[in-house]
């Protein structure tokens, strides 16, 4: 089924049902459709296959994705937090052929020569945005775009360049659909956006899956969510938010599940309305899934991949171990190789944009994991961040990093240690902290770790890690390669210092 069929059948069954709620405005799903079908015209009249979607989050960005998947467009979303040199690349691989934009001048600004002098002004939902074709050697490569793909999302990754990861409607429908199931998504639930659109993750499980229930997206700009920049986050207004919105459910990442639960914890007189707060995109310490569940926030750790259109497992309130990142789908069949690796099938991976199609039935991950013999799955880090101590132990730095972010003196942290005798933290220190804070607080972490897995030395970051300076993924993740190429220099002066003559 059309995603555009789902929503008439909600629009038939409850006309005033809200779809969308902003600042200035609403849809309900009949209007909704309305819109959809307006712009869906304006598309096809440009005879266009392959389009880049430049727009903050709003209802805009949110018809017009659907336009594009009703008419069997390949959308393009592009990442407000992408650098200008990732923008090129996506633009010149995926060969699209028109940019729709709010902000015309920075994206001419980014993409320069990649872009046509052609434009025209469009006005939807009160927002005035600007079509842009591309030049015309990126715009004839659309050509060779495979039959079937309507979207294609490019993963910042934690190395090298942007992957263009394909994904069709089915593969997306069965992932929107399961999770509508399991988290029991209806017409009572209002879900508020915070991740950009442009993150498949908030696109699948805070628009595919609430409109597929019939839920209401409401949406909201950064600076009434607390949340600015690349990394910065304001706890108080984001709760406030959650308040206001009278959110039911959220998609959260580690760094804001933590903002929301010191807020709580100093307030404990605060009650929300969530019933069903989805964490993912980076690993999460069960000292702090402990804290926010005690501050009242119902929180449910998830794991998914861009490659399997986005989210894999989740625990629910019917079935969670804390702990683990919850049961599979029902649409995914998981299996741990004998190397430990987490293998997945069941659902069709379509493959990297210009690569060859995976011939396997079962798609090798790179995260490390076990099952236990309930199904729960258990994630122990990424094999390519795995490394090897002088002597000879094995470290997931993420376990690490996830203990000592929760000294709350500590904001941002990474470790390294590969081929040395002991592991050097980078730290990023919340405001006021001072270095001798930052001991005390590396002593209380290192007291829960075993030995070889403790912090011998630190190092302050020269700024926190965020996705504008491409030390962060867009979900969280630490790009170990940027920070290593930007603090290598430091890191071997201190193990230079301590080596014995």
């Amino acid at each position: 089924m059309k995603l555009t069929d789902r929503l008439a059948l909600h629009a038939a069954k409850r006309p005033d049902l809200v779809a969308l709620s902003w600042p200035d405005g609403q849809l309900n799903y009949a209007d909704l459709l309305r819109q959809i079908e307006v712009n869906a015209r304006a598309l096809s009249a440009k005879g266009c296959k392959s389009l880049a979607l430049d727009v903050a989050n709003g209802p805009a960005w949110i018809v017009l994705d659907l336009a594009a998947l009703e008419l069997g467009i390949c959308l393009i979303p592009l990442p407000p937090f992408f650098s200008a040199a990732q923008l090129h690349h996506i633009l010149r691989h995926s060969g699209a052929e028109a940019v729709i934009t709010d902000n015309p001048d920075r994206l001419r600004m980014l993409a320069g020569e990649l872009l046509s002098d052609a434009q025209a002004n469009h006005t939807m939902l009160q927002q005035r945005l600007t079509w842009i074709t591309t030049a015309p050697e990126i715009a004839g490569r659309a050509a060779s775009l495979p039959a079937g793909v309507a979207k294609i999302t490019y993963t910042s990754g934690t190395t090298g360049e942007p992957k263009g990861v394909m994904l069709s409607w089915p593969q997306m429908h069965q992932v929107a659909a399961s999770l509508a199931a399991v988290v029991e998504l209806g017409p009572h639930d209002r879900h508020l956006t915070l991740m950009p659109l442009a993150v498949l993750l908030e696109n699948i499980g805070g628009v595919y899956a609430p409109l597929w229930a019939g839920a209401t997206i409401v949406l909201l700009p950064g600076k009434e969510t607390g949340l600015s920049g690349s990394s910065e986050i304001d706890g108080n207004r984001l709760v406030q938010a959650l308040r206001l919105s009278c959110a039911t459910t959220l998609i959260l990442t580690p760094q804001l599940l933590l903002a929301v639960t010191e807020v709580l914890e100093d307030n404990p007189e605060i009650r929300l309305n969530l019933r069903f707060a989805a964490v993912g995109g980076a690993p999460l310490s069960a000292r702090l899934l402990q804290r926010s569940l005690a501050a009242g926030v119902p929180v449910f750790e998830g794991y998914g991949l861009s490659e399997c259109a986005s989210v894999v497992c989740l625990n629910t309130p019917q079935q969670q171990r804390p702990g683990s990142v919850g049961k599979p789908l029902p649409h995914v069949r998981l299996a741990i190789s004998g190397g430990g690796e987490v293998l997945i099938g069941g659902q069709p991976f379509s493959g990297y944009l210009g690569e060859r199609a995976p011939a396997s039935d079962h798609w090798a991950t790179g995260d490390l994991g076990e099952l236990d013999s309930d199904g729960f799955l258990y994630l122990r880090g990424r094999r390519s961040n795995m490394f090897v101590t002088a002597f000879g132990r094995n470290i997931a730095p993420e376990w690490v990093e996830r203990e000592l972010t929760l000294e709350p003196e500590i904001l941002q942290a990474a470790v390294f240690g590969e081929a040395r005798p002991y592991n050097v933290a980078i730290i990023v220190a919340k405001a006021g902290s001072s270095a001798a804070d930052i001991e005390r607080a590396l002593q209380r972490a290192n007291s829960s770790l075993p030995d070889y897995a403790r912090i011998a030395r630190w190092i302050t970051a020269h700024a926190p890690f965020s996705t504008g300076n491409r030390q962060l993924t867009g979900t969280g993740r630490i790009r170990r390669t940027s920070l290593l190429q930007h603090y290598q220099r430091t890191l071997d002066a201190i193990y230079f210092e301590n080596q014995t003559p």
